[in-house]
């Protein structure tokens, strides 16, 4: 029996469509660092994608890298950036943030999301201090869609962040790492056009939605990022080969390709999710996304690791642990039925 891989979304290479984008264009000499036909290609289906004509788009090269690269752009010296305690930026990016000199602050966390009104409270409190020039002030709010949780922002959640943001004169950012699933749920209030209106920066991720690597960084606002390229080279995040990031992301946004993914890796993750709680196991978070979250008995967790891999979601417990697993564009429809049915046996 072959192992099915649910550890993660990032596990493969690259999907088919894109890989052969890569082979077809491999031999054409170009220029250097996105100034690339095909980049401008990518560019300019994004911005349609967004119906946002007026944004600029940067590709760059990873996750972690890329929220380093914005929000060293986006803060002043003094400032820090608001997220959640359970937030990326805070909790699993190594301090990469707090290595180049500024702090996260952060704001409690509901299933992954900050709401509105501590945000406000935040901002409020802080400037209500006589002493606030002594603090790191909070200069943006960082936010996640999905969540670390697999959990979605609805778009009234959005607006209020949103209106908090602008009120405060702050810019809202979206981490879109898994962006393609949140878009992907099923009846889902949330469109690219809104987060292009709502945050004033924000990213497309195509590492773990179906690219070999690679993420789109949208800004929306304007004058919000006046010299970002010098800046992406400073943080090491200006690829030589910017033809490798044009090509990608072109593929993903042709023939709905990045919608495509995303819809078939919520799909699978919804038959685990149903498999689950046909035997009478709750999520431990409700996720819509591809990332699903249980808690369970260590017997059941070591009967599922005979025949899946999975994320133990913190340290495994002394009787029960949370796992999480995570489907992908490379996820087979064969393979989730073939675990359906011997989590239904357990």
């Amino acid at each position: 029996y072959i192992m099915i891989h649910l550890d993660c979304d990032y596990m493969q290479g690259a999907h088919p469509e894109v890989l052969q984008a890569l082979i077809d264009t491999n031999l054409e000499s170009v220029p250097g660092y996105g100034c690339d036909h095909f980049t401008k290609s990518a560019k300019e289906k994004i911005k349609v994608a967004c119906e946002a004509p007026n944004a600029t788009v940067h590709l760059l090269v990873g996750g972690t890298q890329t929220n380093a690269t914005v929000i060293d752009g986006v803060l002043a010296h003094h400032e820090g950036v608001l997220s959640a305690e359970s937030g990326h930026i805070n909790v699993h990016e190594s301090g990469a943030i707090e290595a180049i000199g500024h702090k996260v602050l952060t704001l409690p966390q509901y299933d992954g999301k900050v709401k509105a009104e501590d945000v406000k409270n935040y901002i409020d409190n802080f400037y209500a201090d006589d002493t606030y020039e002594h603090m790191v002030a909070p200069g943006m709010l960082y936010i996640s869609n999905p969540t670390e949780y697999g959990t979605v922002y609805t778009l009234e959640e959005l607006k209020s962040l949103s209106k908090v943001c602008r009120d405060a004169n702050i810019p809202l950012y979206m981490d879109g790492a898994r962006l393609g699933y949140a878009l992907a749920v099923d009846g889902y209030d949330v469109t690219l056009k809104d987060i292009a209106t709502l945050c004033d920066i924000f990213y497309i991720g195509g590492t773990k939605v179906g690219a070999l690597f690679g993420e789109a960084v949208v800004v929306t606002k304007e004058n919000l990022l006046p010299h970002f390229f010098p800046l992406i080279k400073q943080h090491g995040a200006l690829l030589a080969k910017g033809r490798l990031l044009g090509v990608q992301f072109d593929a993903l946004f042709t023939n709905d390709l990045y919608k495509r993914i995303g819809e078939h890796a919520v799909s699978l993750a919804m038959k685990i999710k149903n498999a689950f709680q046909t035997i009478g196991y709750q999520p431990f978070i409700d996720s819509p996304t591809n990332q699903q979250f249980f808690h369970l008995p260590n017997s059941i967790v070591d009967q599922i690791a005979t025949f899946a891999t999975f994320e133990y979601w913190g340290p495994r417990g002394e009787e029960s642990s949370t796992i999480r697993m995570v489907t992908s564009w490379a996820t087979t429809t064969q393979e989730i039925d073939e675990l359906v049915t011997k989590i239904i046996s357990l």
